[in-house]
C-alpha cells in the first residue's frame, strides 16, 4: 500500500495518466468512427483518370488535386463527390458563379469513371453507393418523409420541389434527380448543403428519403400541386381566386341591384 501510494504522489503520475487517456480516446475514436472508403478503381483506371485531370482540372484544383485559390482541395472528398459533381456536369464549371449549375456531363460514363477512381486515390473518403443503397424499392417512404421534413425540408421544400437560398443559390428541385445522385448528394454536402454522413443519417435512412422523394413523382393524391410550393401558392391562390371571386361577386351583386 505504501509503493502505490508513493506512487500517485509520484511527479510522473499525472504524465502517465495524461498519455493513457489520451491513448483510450484515440482508440475509441478509432473504433467508434465509420471508415472512409478509398477508390475501387484499378491502376489503369487511376492512371487514365490522372491524364484526364491534369488535362480539365487540374487549372482549378491544382496539379495534386491540393486546391487552389480557384477551387477546393479534392484530396478526401472521395469518389462519391467526383461521381456526383461529374454526372450532373457541375463540373466542370464554365465560369465562377454563386452556384455550380446543373448542365449535360462533359464526360462519358467511362471517363467518369476514370476521374473518380484518381481522385478516390488522393485520400481516402466516401465511395459510390451500391445499386442496393439507391434502391428506392426497398426504401420506407413513411420513414423517408420524417428524416426528410426533419432535416432537408426547409431549402428543397416540402415535397423536393426545390426553393431560393441566400446570395443568389437555390436548392434544386428534386423531382428529377436520379437515385444515386440524390445519396452521393447527402454524402457529400455539396455547395451549400450540409454533409449527412453514414453516422448522423445511416444508408437505410438515406434509402428511405430517396424512396420518399420518388413517390412525390407520381403526382399530387388531392388534385392541383399549385406547383408544390406548399402555403405560399396556396395563400396566393385564395387571394387571387377565392378573394377576386368575391369582390366580382359583389360587384355583380351591386350592379343588379343598381
Amino acid at each position: 500500500m505504501k509503493a502505490l501510494a508513493a506512487g500517485r504522489r509520484s511527479k510522473r503520475a499525472p504524465l502517465v495518466l495524461m498519455f493513457l487517456a489520451l491513448f483510450v480516446t484515440a482508440w475509441m475514436y478509432a473504433a467508434l468512427t465509420p471508415a472512409a472508403h478509398s477508390a475501387k478503381g484499378s491502376a489503369e483506371d487511376i492512371a487514365q483518370g490522372e491524364a484526364l485531370f491534369q488535362a480539365n482540372c487540374s487549372t482549378c484544383h491544382g496539379s495534386s488535386g491540393q486546391g487552389t485559390n480557384i477551387g477546393p482541395s479534392l484530396i478526401g472528398v472521395g469518389a462519391a463527390s467526383a461521381d456526383f459533381q461529374l454526372t450532373t456536369g457541375r463540373m466542370p464549371m464554365a465560369m465562377n458563379s454563386p452556384q455550380a449549375p446543373v448542365k449535360p456531363p462533359t464526360f462519358n460514363e467511362e471517363q467518369i469513371a476514370q476521374l473518380s477512381a484518381y481522385v478516390a486515390s488522393l485520400g481516402p473518403g466516401p465511395h459510390i453507393p451500391t445499386d442496393d443503397q439507391v434502391d428506392a424499392s426497398r426504401g420506407d417512404a413513411a420513414q423517408g418523409m420524417q428524416m426528410f421534413r426533419t432535416n432537408c425540408a426547409m431549402c428543397h421544400n416540402a415535397v423536393g420541389a426545390g426553393g431560393a437560398l441566400s446570395r443568389g443559390k437555390v436548392a434544386p428541385s428534386l423531382f428529377e434527380v436520379p437515385e444515386r445522385q440524390i445519396y452521393e448528394a447527402m454524402l457529400t454536402g455539396p455547395q451549400s448543403m450540409p454533409v449527412f454522413n453514414e453516422a448522423s443519417v445511416t444508408p437505410e435512412e438515406k434509402r428511405d428519403i430517396i424512396a420518399y422523394l420518388v413517390e412525390q413523382r407520381d403526382g399530387s393524391p388531392g388534385g392541383l400541386s399549385l406547383g408544390s410550393l406548399g402555403p405560399v401558392s396556396e395563400g396566393l391562390w385564395v387571394w387571387v381566386i377565392g378573394i377576386g371571386s368575391l369582390i366580382g361577386l359583389s360587384v355583380w351583386i351591386g350592379a343588379k341591384s343598381s
